[in-house]
């Protein structure tokens, strides 16, 4: 008697275990992946994107719905962002994203256009490890900061080659720096360093204009670096606060 009560307990314990697995593999994580960049040298910086996948936790791969498309990254600056591709998801963890891109990648560079040539996308994609958790029946987002800047690489005399600088932002838990210097027009970078040492860069745009996206909340030291023979401006102690945009004041250089 004391075995056959022991055999139905297990049973009734395996039955419990499956109805919890199966409500969890039930669970839905809507999810949505965005594009951006940070203001460069170019005219245009154009990317042929194809599709974009994610692998989940168990190594699953997904398709998500794409908007594939032609898409110039310096359009997506200063906080500007293209939403490429959604989906529902049923794993509450993106472990990787993949961005697979066609052929038709260029760079337009005073008024002319060179094709980009990328190897490495056409064998197996643009890959991101990502790690990220979902949380169910709420709108999941990532956005992809694509550096055109420092994605271009110059092989030869009019020929390049997109060497892909890319890095994934949770927007949720990361916060914003932007604002404005003057004179407009003025070549320059900005940068925010943590008070870790971990640095964070971007352009000022023709309009005098810059934002660094993607910043994980914390007290930054911010400088603006113009062209010579003008000097770099500091600010210290700048707060950034998750799910937020800090403006700062005018620039004077």
């Amino acid at each position: 008697m004391k075995k056959l009560i022991f055999i139905v307990s297990v049973v009734v314990f395996a039955i419990t275990l499956n109805s919890c697995n199966d409500s969890d593999s039930n669970s839905n994580y809507p999810y949505k992946v965005r594009m951006t960049d940070a203001p460069g040298p170019y005219d245009e910086v154009n990317i042929d994107l194809q599709g974009v996948e994610v692998t989940g936790s168990n190594g699953e791969m997904v398709t998500l719905n794409t908007t594939a498309g032609i898409y110039n990254l310096i359009d997506l600056s200063n906080g500007l962002s293209a939403l490429i591709a959604t989906s529902t998801l049923h794993d509450a963890t993106v472990a990787q994203i993949r961005l697979i891109l066609g052929t038709n990648n260029t760079v337009v560079i005073d008024g002319i256009s060179y094709p980009l040539s990328t190897p490495s996308a056409d064998q197996s994609g643009l890959k991101l490890l990502v790690n990220q958790t979902l949380q169910a029946d709420i709108q999941n987002e990532i956005l992809i900061d694509f550096d055109a800047n420092t994605s271009i690489v110059e092989t030869g005399n009019g020929t390049y080659k997109l060497k892909p600088v890319l890095r994934t932002v949770v927007t949720a838990i990361s916060g914003n720096i932007k604002g404005n210097i003057t004179p407009a027009g003025t070549v320059a970078a900005v940068s925010a360093t943590s008070s870790t040492g971990v640095v964070y860069t971007s352009n000022v745009n023709e309009l005098g204009q810059f934002q660094i996206s993607g910043l994980p909340s914390g007290t930054y030291t911010f400088t603006v670096t113009p062209a010579l023979p003008l000097l770099p401006v500091t600010q210290l102690n700048v707060v950034v606060v998750a799910g937020a945009t800090v403006t700062l004041d005018v620039i004077n250089l």
